[in-house]
C-alpha cells in the first residue's frame, strides 16, 4: 500500500488513543468512507507507536475474510492516492514508445523481406493504438481522480494556533495537506 501512495504503518490496527485536538481535526474530514489507517497520519499530529503482544482469539472465528481484506486495501488506496491512475498513464506511454521501436524493427524486417505480408501494419497498429488508449484512459483518470479528491472537501491545512494581534487574528499554518 505504501508503494501505491497510501502511507500506513505496517501491521497496524484501527485501535488508537488520540487527543481531543486530533479528533476535532479528524472530524473535519466529511467523506463517507473514512480510511482511518491512512487519514490519522495524514492530519500530521505528533504520534508514537505502542507495541503489544497479540494473543490467540479465545472464542469464535474472525468474520474478516480475505475478500473483505482486499476490498479494505482497495478502499484505502483509492481514497488516499492517485498513483494507480498515474501508473496506467505511464504504462500507456511505455507501450506507445515500444510501438515506435517496433515500427523501426518492423520496417527493417520488411525491407529485408523477412516478414509476412500485412504483419507489419497489424502489429504496429495494435501496439500504437493500445498505448494511445492506455494513455488516454490515464489522462481521463487524472481528471476524474482530481474531481474525486476535490469532492471529499478535505481541509487543505490545519491551523496550529491563533493569536489575537490587535483586532486581527494572525494565523499560522501548521501543515499543508497535499494529497495529490
Amino acid at each position: 500500500m505504501n508503494l501505491l501512495g497510501c502511507s500506513v504503518i505496517r501491521n497496524h490496527a484501527d485501535y488508537r488513543l488520540m487527543s481531543a485536538k486530533a479528533v476535532r481535526e479528524l472530524k473535519g474530514y466529511k467523506e463517507f468512507n473514512l480510511f482511518l489507517r491512512g487519514l490519522v497520519p495524514l492530519i500530521g499530529f505528533p504520534s508514537d507507536i505502542e507495541y503489544f503482544n497479540v494473543t490467540e482469539r479465545k472464542a469464535g472465528k474472525s468474520k474478516y475474510t480475505a475478500r473483505k481484506m482486499i476490498n479494505f486495501a482497495l478502499d484505502g488506496i483509492t481514497s488516499l492516492s492517485m498513483k494507480p491512475i498515474r501508473w496506467i498513464t505511464a504504462a500507456g506511454a511505455v507501450v506507445f514508445l515500444l510501438s515506435i521501436i517496433l515500427v523501426v524493427y518492423s520496417f527493417i524486417s520488411n525491407l529485408k523481406g523477412s516478414t509476412v505480408s500485412g504483419w507489419t501494419s497489424i502489429i504496429i497498429s495494435i501496439w500504437a493504438l493500445g498505448g494511445i488508449e492506455l494513455m488516454a484512459i490515464g489522462i481521463v483518470g487524472e481528471y476524474v481522480g482530481k474531481t474525486y479528491m476535490e469532492t471529499k472537501g478535505r481541509p487543505r491545512y490545519i491551523i496550529k494556533e491563533c493569536r489575537d494581534i490587535g483586532k486581527k487574528c494572525g494565523r499560522i499554518r501548521w501543515r499543508f495537506m497535499n494529497l495529490l
